[in-house]
């Protein structure tokens, strides 16, 4: 099979602190991990064109969370690539290595999509950037029996002298999403602990659970994952797939985690399949697949398509996760400007910032009274965020979708808006992160963003350009 990866042709859309792929596609975060300086983060990758196709490990590499260089492909298929693919995984340091646990997808003879097969399997590096394939793979050959063959997405951690793994699965007779779990003393020889959790029904969990994570904050163990298959309900659930946690307790001694209910945790179109580590400071930091899998990427036209989000700070408060940028967001912001807001020529408008392009801006304002923040171009509204202040409502929508996305705050008297906008892309965090949007746009100009809103006397507005050319290719 000759093969050439694919080319970008136009970069109107691309993003200048966003990891993305030199060129093609990307979907999931994997094997976000920090090992000999350097923080890695590994991505569903398709090199040949700009739609998803056999997935291999794209990846690249930081010292401070911002500013990424692009590395060479970390997992190819096995031959023939048409027949296979490398899905989802996680990565872990042992014995001064870098091990890669992944998902091999494997499609029978039949070319049905629902003709599969999935196994665990291992690759080593001693550089964080050549991988060998584990000679005895699979280490982990079959679900249990039990298990449809929907099992894949490992995340592994180590407890003391033991090693976990949690797995991405669904039951056999009702169909529906769960997370098992593995333990191993070398991470090459697995045994099987038992199902910790599963949807309790069908429309309200999912009938799969992709990309599962489990991990520790203010006490509490939380599992993050992306189920598939929850019926929308009025405000909630209204992209194809979620993402999500439950907050509970681990016992890995019986394999069960007692859990509260799901919670999504983005609002936005545009996130998907999250992933997280521990930084050596002990801060817990994610990233997810910025796009969604009914969106329609109109980058694909240039020969790339999608995005992972800027990497954000995980804190639990009041068993609800609040979400912000990692503080080395610093390290982008090259000029600020303090309280310039200027009237346009609608009274009830202010422009915040003209020609966005890679910016940063952050709103103070106080929360008796409705807002509209809007991203005009010429005289077409981009995208828009609407504030309810009765109800504490925040509304977000696109002129490129018919379908609103809808969050809440908790009352307060003050409103605080954290915007971070790359070239196509803008990340919302609300209140310190307490609700956050996640959303791609698209505009052959750069817009304008104003502020909509009858009293501007209590408004403090701060707007940062922010460096470009942040990853290297």
């Amino acid at each position: 099979m000759n093969e050439t990866f694919i080319q970008v042709t136009n970069t109107r859309y691309r993003p200048n602190f966003h990891v993305t792929a030199p060129a093609g596609w990307i979907n999931d975060p994997n094997g976000f991990v920090y090992f000999k300086g350097y923080y890695h983060i590994f991505y569903q990758y398709h090199p040949y064109s700009a739609d998803w196709g056999p997935m291999h490990w794209g990846h690249a590499r930081s010292q401070d969370l911002v500013h990424w260089e692009s590395l060479p492909i970390a997992l190819s298929p096995e031959k023939p690539i048409s027949k296979n693919g490398i899905f989802s995984g996680s990565a872990i340091v042992k014995d001064d290595k870098l091990y890669l646990m992944y998902t091999g997808h494997h499609f029978g003879d039949s070319g049905h999509d629902d003709d599969f097969y999935e196994d665990q399997n291992i690759a080593i590096s001693e550089d964080g950037i050549n991988f060998e394939k584990y000679a005895s793979n699979p280490v982990i050959s079959v679900p249990p029996i039990d298990n449809t063959t929907n099992f894949r997405d490992p995340k592994v951690w180590q407890a003391g002298d033991t090693y976990y793994v949690i797995l991405g699965g669904q039951t056999q007779d009702s169909k529906v999403g769960r997370v098992l779990l593995y333990s191993s003393k070398d991470l090459l020889n697995w045994h099987y602990e038992g199902a910790i959790a599963q949807a309790r029904t069908l429309d309200t969990e999912g009938y799969m659970w992709e990309c599962p994570d489990i991990f520790s904050l203010a006490d509490h163990d939380v599992l993050l994952m992306s189920p598939q298959g929850i019926k929308p309900s009025h405000e909630k659930y209204l992209n194809l797939h979620q993402t999500g946690y439950m907050i509970g307790k681990l016992d890995v001694a019986t394999a069960k985690f007692e859990r509260n209910n799901f919670v999504e945790v983005d609002h936005g179109h545009d996130f998907y399949a999250s992933q997280t580590t521990l930084a050596p400071d002990g801060r817990r930091i994610m990233f997810g697949w910025m796009a969604m899998w009914e969106s329609e990427m109109p980058e694909k036209e240039d020969g790339w398509a999608g995005a992972l989000t800027f990497p954000r700070e995980l804190k639990l408060k009041d068993n609800h996760i609040y979400m912000e940028p990692v503080t080395e967001l610093e390290k982008l912001r090259i000029k600020q400007t303090e309280n310039k807001v200027s009237f346009s020529s609608n009274l009830t408008e202010k422009l915040l910032l003209e020609n966005v392009d890679s910016h940063e801006i952050q709103l103070q304002l106080n929360a008796d009274e409705d807002f509209t923040l809007k991203f005009m171009a010429a005289d077409d509204v981009v995208l828009a965020l609407q504030f309810e202040h009765t109800e504490n409502k925040v509304t977000i929508s696109r002129s490129d979708r018919s379908d609103k996305r809808i969050g809440y705050v908790n009352q307060s008297a003050v409103i605080k808006l954290q915007l971070l906008i790359d070239r196509s892309s803008v990340e919302i965090f609300i209140n310190d992160g307490e609700t956050v949007f996640t959303e791609r746009y698209y505009s052959e100009m750069h817009p304008d963003v104003l502020l909509d809103r009858v009293n501007f006397a209590d408004v403090q507005a701060t707007t940062y350009d922010l460096g470009k050319n942040a990853v290297k290719y």
